[in-house]
């Protein structure tokens, strides 16, 4: 698919993305942040009995030092390597006409860019599309690949001798997102950035007076229970605020490893047909992971939103 004649090939590409360089080292930024929150925050699941079914924790496959290395680790540095080096042959050499990888890319960050600015505005997608757009491509990518004949089905584990089939136990590969150390690495990469976004958009003060600032012009023997008022539902925002790690984290992990489990137990259903029953909801889960890389970028283009935007006669209108 090409752009229209009056659309130069990689005047976009480049008026979205210069300098280039800048944007795929704020990309290899965000990218190598997240893998080393989720290596150094671990969010360990409880232990439980062994049982059949995908395990709510990442297996450790090595050691360097004192980091242990999970089969999800290593998911997520495969899928980050070829999203890099996909954009970088994408854009290695920008065409007039565009055709093959740079018109993907340009199609996928062009349509990124203008749904986001129909969002949150232009001004502030100027500032973050750098964010929204790596964590969007990313989640994608590890989605779909954790549906990748192998991943969660290659690795060390036992024969059960009642019926002669093999069990893995600690599988090679896992889906990423399947693990929660990961979402919740990319929720708190998030909420930290929201902060700096918010203080540059806002001010300390702003934002202050943005969560507990009475709304409105009030005025009279109303004005003090209104200050009241406000200041509580300011208590319960901040309260919200904290909150948002936590819901975005669990709604993606949750959303995957429901997935994955349920392929699990449509392969095992019938053991003769275990490569045939599960084919219909493969295509399903490729819908799943997308649409949940697409309400994780919403939900966090929105909550920056609310923090960052001004009032209506400020607002550039486009």
């Amino acid at each position: 698919m090409a752009f229209p004649p009056q659309v130069k090939s990689g005047f976009r590409l480049q008026h979205l993305m210069l300098p280039r360089h800048c944007f795929l080292r704020r990309t290899l930024a965000l990218l190598a942040l997240v893998i080393f929150a989720c290596a150094s925050v671990p969010v360990q699941a409880a232990e439980t009995v062994e049982h059949e079914g995908v395990s709510l924790k990442a297996a450790p496959l090595f050691e360097i030092g004192k980091l242990a290395v999970t089969n999800s680790m290593v998911a997520s540095w495969i899928a980050a390597v070829a999203v890099i080096i996909f954009a970088q042959m994408a854009t290695r050499k920008i065409q007039t006409v565009p055709s093959g990888a740079q018109n993907f890319w340009e199609w996928m960050v062009e349509g990124l860019y203008n749904f986001l600015e129909s969002i949150i505005g232009r001004d502030l997608v100027k500032k973050t599309f750098w964010f929204f757009a790596t964590i969007f491509i990313f989640i994608l990518f590890t989605n779909w690949a954790g549906l990748i004949p192998g991943v969660g089905t290659i690795g060390w584990g036992h024969r059960d001798p009642a019926t002669g089939l093999f069990h893995i136990d600690r599988p090679l590969f896992r889906g990423a997102n399947a693990d929660l150390n990961m979402t919740f690495a990319m929720a708190a990469v998030f909420f930290v950035l929201w902060i700096i976004w918010a203080i540059q958009a806002q001010g300390v003060g702003g934002v202050i007076l943005h969560l507990f600032g009475p709304k409105g012009e009030t005025s009279g023997f109303m004005k003090i229970p209104l200050i009241i008022i406000f200041f509580l539902v300011g208590l319960l925002e901040v309260v919200s605020i904290l909150f948002r790690p936590i819901s975005l984290s669990f709604r993606l992990f949750g959303n995957i490893y429901a997935g994955e489990t349920m392929l699990e137990s449509m392969s095992n259903l019938v053991p003769s047909l275990s490569w045939l029953i599960p084919i219909p909801f493969y295509f399903m889960e490729l819908l799943v992971g997308l649409v949940q890389a697409l309400v994780f970028m919403l939900l966090t283009a929105v909550f920056t939103l609310l923090i960052a935007q001004h009032e209506p006669e400020h607002e550039v209108h486009h």
